[in-house]
């Protein structure tokens, strides 16, 4: 023990380091878990109890979005909650531009208490890329 206390002493820098690169390598595993890609997208929006939430803000949502989609701004979802509710138990997939701010709003949502909560890897630019449809009709 007093050789392990010593190491640590001579050399807390490496032990931080190390400490850091498992909370990165744990971190990434659990957020990545709720990533779907566009196609998985697809087939989760094609079950009835799934929705998909846009939280782009207003002027990027009129430039294109998916059909059907739900546009609330990423900074109104936490006082809009109550018009998410009745989805609470099926699936809630986010998307925004590149899948960054929809990655948080997955976060915020999972303690909410929302159960099956996806986030659209890559954003709206990955749905694009893969050629599926997007409308500026609706809002």
């Amino acid at each position: 023990m007093e050789d392990l206390n010593k190491f640590a002493s001579q050399n807390f820098f490496l032990i931080f380091v190390w400490f850091a690169l498992l909370f990165m390598i744990i971190n990434s595993f659990l957020k990545g878990k709720w990533d779907r890609s566009p196609q998985q997208v697809v087939q989760l929006l094609n079950n009835n109890s799934s929705i998909l939430l846009d939280v782009r803000e207003n002027n990027e949502y009129s430039q294109g979005h998916i059909v059907n989609s739900m546009h609330i701004p990423q900074g109104e979802v936490k006082k809009r909650l109550a018009e998410l509710e009745k989805y609470k138990d099926g699936n809630v997939v986010v998307s925004c531009r590149s899948g960054a701010r929809s990655s948080s709003t997955c976060s915020m949502l999972k303690k909410q208490g929302f159960k099956n909560v996806f986030n659209l890897r890559g954003g709206i630019m990955a749905w694009e890329n893969e050629n599926l449809p997007i409308t500026k009709k609706g809002k």
